[in-house]
């Protein structure tokens, strides 16, 4: 902290040179008296918010130019799309292992569903179009906004309807790993 405070006033002084300001003109601007600027940038007075606001005003920068902080990284999610059987998944998650969220994007299939088994537990919420799932002894269609979630071990098997492709988001993990979805009380008691 020590450190990125003692840099505030040599970039104070390397900005206001650059462009061109006396000390007395940025008093001028912003209120600040011409001897606590000069405290400021010659790091005999703490740097505060309140006396950091108008300076950054004053010289049109922001804030974290004037305290050094280090550049925001790129927020884009750069995965690598997996294909397979014509399915696209979308890695949401970086780290191997637990819980694993996946962007899925479905083709439209006529195929007869083989379910299958395996050890895990899955979660899956509808973004667009129509998912056929059969699960055990159940055999339904799932539309944006709904969601289903079951063993891994119980026969499974999903594939969009044939009216088109369909997208979903797909939280996987390892047996026993649930989802706990917190459900907001009802209003009034028993519906």
């Amino acid at each position: 902290m020590d450190a990125v405070l003692g840099g505030v006033g040599p970039r104070l002084r390397a900005l206001r040179k650059e462009r061109g300001a006396t000390l007395s003109g940025l008093s001028e601007t912003t209120g600040i008296s011409v001897s606590t600027l000069s405290r400021l940038e010659a790091g005999l007075r703490k740097p505060s918010l309140e006396l950091l606001l108008p300076i950054a005003r004053a010289h049109q920068v922001p804030l974290d130019e004037l305290v050094g902080a280090p550049p925001v990284g790129d927020p884009r999610v750069r995965s690598k799309p997996i294909v397979r059987y014509g399915r696209t998944m979308i890695p949401l998650t970086r780290q191997p292992g637990g819980l694993q969220a996946y962007k899925v994007i479905e083709p439209a299939r006529t195929d007869a569903p083989e379910p299958r088994t395996h050890e895990g537990y899955e979660w899956l919420y509808m973004l667009s179009g129509k998912l056929r799932l059969v699960l055990g002894e159940h055999d339904v269609i799932l539309g944006a906004g709904e969601a289903a979630e079951f063993d891994t071990r119980v026969p499974h098997w999903f594939g969009a309807t044939q009216d088109g492709p369909a997208e979903y988001l797909s939280l996987f993990g390892p047996q026993g790993e649930r989802m706990h979805v917190r459900a907001r009380p009802s209003r009034g008691g028993a519906d």
